[in-house]
């Protein structure tokens, strides 16, 4: 697989505050821990205070959540480091997404795996575990019930609610099955021997990437959400996380630079079996909207004591949570998480949690044979392909017009004539220069208007090379988005069953590039 990094500026596809913080701009030094290089990590893990007390409760959890599958050598192994005070895990999270989802689910993991390899070899000393975390408890459904792959969409319409991890993998799943019985074993296998959602997004990615150590983690663990108590009690009683993220997304806003998230004053969603929704306080009371379940202060706390379970932390505490409960230090994610981290730091500085090192996840395009010979009859090199394609058909009508598109001299002559005459027709009647000024405008319209006629015969003269490029930016942006955003791995693995392999090989965790990958 050739490899060609792009430098990420020129894709167009990246906000001003991701790339600022990439290269490290000074104004936003105070919302991080740890600039994104290889040098950081030492300070990363001296700031990492873990207890044993919290690596036997995580080690335990996550035995219990693997039970039933066979861990492999290199994930059993990483999985009894975790009881070693000199073991850190990396960590991305996704959701729960039909067959992985996009392609940047595996280029998720990927980074993650490579990242923990890195460390090892630079930090000989100390244990690196790549982590995925599972967000099992997401509620989002109408968000991963589906998969695009060769321009099809396949969906699993299902009326179960609640978070999405415990859906039953009922009849009408099994019946969306038949529809891609052309996918993977891998994954059929999975599903066809899972009861939730969640176990077999588990079984996949294990099967796909435990053999290089990975180990999944799903929050939704009563002995994990009881570490978390003491913040739950806070958020609901003196909403200091509502206050922290606020002020620092202000002082970002200030700054220029718009937030992902917006705080609420309780972050927390009421969760049980087919529920999972907010908790707003309404007079003294603490309501589960959208249902009939209320507690009065003194039986929420016991709630929280008895069942910490039952609290779901949203997008502004569940960084903080896996914090807690893992000896991370570094995530990874994509542009919009990077993002919203940064907004938390507050949030971590108040808890006393310390802040792990926000890395964005490996950004990738994938390019087939038949694209690949489309950029070579363009004439193109492959940084070219992520130019705005109706500007360069454009230049290229015009680079290629046997007349002058714009009709320059004709519009200066007829602009110089009416002038003219305007001026000697002054001299008989002063309105009339503004009657010749209005013909010159409604004329010169008229021209515009044949230049364009101009402008689209020429481009029907080159619809061959402007089809070749509209079928290439069809490839590139399937639907107007990133490749990555929308593309299977499917797409790529039916055909070539070494593909996570030859991505290990080819990324580089901490390379932050569009890395372009000739297959």
């Amino acid at each position: 697989m050739k490899v060609q990094g792009i430098d990420l500026r020129d894709t167009n596809q990246f906000s001003a505050f991701f790339l600022d913080y990439l290269e490290g701009k000074e104004v936003l030094k105070p919302f991080y821990s740890h600039l994104p290089r290889l040098e950081s990590f030492q300070d990363a893990m001296a700031q990492k205070n873990f207890s044993q007390d919290k690596r036997r409760i995580l080690h335990t959890s996550l035995t219990e959540q693997y039970k039933g599958l066979e861990l492999g050598d290199a994930a059993s192994a990483n999985l009894e480091s975790l009881l070693e005070g000199n073991t850190f895990t990396v960590t991305t999270g996704h959701q729960l997404n039909l067959f992985t989802g996009p392609l940047y689910f595996v280029y998720k993991i990927v980074s993650t795996i490579n990242l923990a390899k890195k460390l090892k070899e630079t930090y000989p000393k100390s244990n690196f575990v790549p982590m995925y975390w599972m967000a099992s408890e997401d509620h989002d459904f109408d968000e991963i019930n589906y998969f695009k792959l060769d321009g099809n969409k396949y969906e699993w319409k299902s009326d179960q609610t609640g978070a999405v991890g415990d859906f039953i993998l009922d009849k009408s799943f099994q019946n969306f099955l038949k529809e891609v019985s052309f996918a993977a074993p891998v994954f059929l296998e999975a599903y066809r021997s899972s009861k939730t959602l969640a176990e077999a997004v588990r079984k996949y990615v294990h099967s796909l990437f435990g053999e290089h150590g990975l180990l999944i983690v799903d929050g939704n663990d009563a002995a994990l959400k009881r570490i978390f108590t003491p913040v739950i009690k806070d958020d609901l009683l003196d909403h200091h996380a509502f206050q922290c993220a606020t002020e620092v997304t202000e002082k970002l806003e200030h700054l220029g630079y718009k937030g992902q998230i917006f705080p609420r004053e309780i972050n927390f969603f009421y969760m049980e079996r087919g529920c999972r929704e907010r908790i707003e306080m309404v007079g003294d009371r603490y309501h589960v909207l959208n249902t009939d379940i209320s507690f009065s202060r003194e039986e929420i706390l016991q709630k929280v004591e008895e069942y910490p379970e039952a609290f779901s932390p949203n997008v502004v505490l569940r960084p903080l949570y896996q914090e807690m409960i893992l000896p991370n230090i570094a995530y990874l994610g994509g542009p919009a998480e990077v993002i919203y981290w940064l907004q938390l730091k507050g949030v971590f500085d108040h808890f006393d949690v310390p802040f792990p090192m926000v890395l964005p996840r490996n950004f990738a395009l994938i390019l087939s044979k038949p694209a690949l010979w489309k950029i070579d009859q363009l004439g193109w090199e492959v940084k070219e392909i992520f130019q705005d394609k109706e500007v360069w058909k454009k230049d290229y009508v015009k680079k290629h017009a046997d007349v002058d598109l714009t009709l320059a001299e004709e519009r200066a002559e007829l602009s110089k004539l009416y002038d003219q005459a305007g001026f000697e027709a002054q001299k008989l009647e002063k309105s009339l220069q503004s009657a010749f000024e209005a013909g010159k405008v409604r004329s010169i319209k008229i021209l515009d208007q044949m230049g364009r006629k101009l402008r689209k015969a020429e481009e029907r003269r080159h619809k061959i090379t402007f089809d070749r490029v509209d079928s290439l930016e069809a490839y590139l942006k399937p639907g107007g988005a990133p490749q990555e955003r929308v593309a299977n791995m499917m797409e790529f693995y039916l055909s070539n069953p070494n593909l996570i392999e030859e991505l290990l090989e080819s990324l580089d965790p901490l390379g932050f590039k569009m890395w372009v990958l000739e297959l």
